[in-house]
């Protein structure tokens, strides 16, 4: 029965017999108190879009007064006098989904397909920097300041790590905008700090101290992780995840399936001699049965997991200065520019997809490109006397 909502009115409303009972204000059309079988009480407020009824929950009593709601309920009405729906404008917020959400979709839909040391790095960063910040802001209400602050803030002590960030939340957003969460990116334009590419590469002299060190090591499946790289030129995980069946040393051929290539794509490569001199060696050194894999953990049922603190201490044995395991890489590609290879047949051995890739080598090529120019240079001398 309709009544002039008041809060002594509505605390003295009785439990909804069966289903919810709601009374309506004498006063404002529309505006109302539904009370629960179990005694609960919330205000509503029903109006007309289109030709439908909508009814929309203003809060529960008594923590909204019965003054607070009617006030509520009249800027509600006011919205729909000018052809707006708030109920259709809360559904539509309630559905767009924090960072967090879009993390996770991320982490599950996206980077799963990455390999596992991808996936890692970026669940690291999600955690660590991302949604500490901005994790429990709404997809859609993320702005560009917001990313060049978080982006400035990281960059303050870890620059490089902040550039990989924002790489990282370009392609969440991006998808974002294929989900449908929001129109644009608001990681373009976003400036990065600069980077200089490594260039360092061991000499001929560093490598002799660097063998000398694996050779004396007592740990020989750690030691021979760091030869497969060096002379593969191969990446970290491509090789600590190899398995026995990728190989056919017969033929001097190493197939890396896509799951363990940074390209996701299927990679063919010859070995040298002493490559599979050394993998013959590891095979015929391995307790029976063979593991599946060419670097097994303990267990023998998972490969060895890391060699970052044997890394350290064989740079410290060799005095290895400033130099990662990923340099052992570009050391493989160095020599091979060097003796005079082509970028293509680099870009090929490496795995490369781009060539732009490969190109970061071409400085290399001096003393191969001298030693042509200086027969060309003999050549024409000679003819001249």
């Amino acid at each position: 029965m309709p009544e002039l909502l008041t809060d002594r009115v509505v605390k003295a409303l009785p439990p909804a017999s069966r289903a919810n009972q709601i009374t309506y204000d004498t006063d404002l059309k529309g505006f109302g108190v539904r009370v629960t079988a179990a005694g609960a009480k919330a205000f509503i407020v029903n109006y007309r879009v289109d030709g439908r009824e909508r009814r929309i929950t203003i809060g529960s009593y008594p923590d909204w007064s019965a003054a607070a709601a009617r006030k509520e309920a009249i800027t509600i009405k006011r919205c729909v006098d000018r052809g707006e729906d708030p109920m259709a404008e809360r559904h539509e917020d309630r559905a767009t989904p924090k960072v967090a959400y879009l993390a996770k979709r991320y982490l599950s839909e996206h980077a799963s397909r990455k390999v596992p040391r991808a996936q890692a790095d970026d669940k690291s960063m999600i955690e660590k920097l991302v949604l500490p910040a901005i994790g429990q802001t709404k997809v859609d209400a993320v702005s560009h300041d917001d990313i060049d602050q978080l982006h400035r803030s990281v960059s303050a002590t870890r620059p490089i790590r902040a550039n990989r960030m924002v790489q990282l939340l370009s392609k969440m957003f991006n998808l974002a905008i294929r989900w449908g969460y929001r129109p644009d990116n608001p990681v373009k334009g976003v400036r990065k700090n600069p980077e200089d590419k490594r260039t360092r590469y061991l000499t001929n002299a560093e490598i002799l101290r660097l063998n000398q060190a694996l050779e004396d090591h007592p740990s020989r499946q750690s030691a021979n992780i760091i030869r497969m790289l060096l002379l593969t030129g191969s990446r970290r995980g491509e090789v600590m995840n190899a398995e026995w069946d990728q190989f056919d040393l017969d033929a001097g051929i190493w197939v890396k399936p896509s799951a363990h290539t940074k390209q996701k794509r299927e990679h063919r490569v010859p070995l040298s001699k002493p490559t599979i001199d050394l993998l013959n060696s590891i095979r015929d050194d391995a307790p029976s049965p063979l593991s599946r894999y060419i670097f097994p953990s303990a267990t023998r049922d998972q490969p060895q997991k890391d060699i970052k603190k044997f890394w350290e201490g064989i740079c410290k044995t060799a005095e290895l200065r400033d130099l990662r395991i990923h340099d052992l890489r570009h050391t493989y590609a160095s020599i091979l520019a060097s003796s005079g290879l082509s970028l293509p047949v680099i870009g090929a051995l490496l795995g490369h997809t781009q060539p732009n890739t490969t190109a970061r080598y071409s400085h290399l090529f001096d003393d191969p490109l001298r030693e042509a120019t200086e027969r060309v240079g003999a050549v024409i001398a000679h003819s001249g006397r």
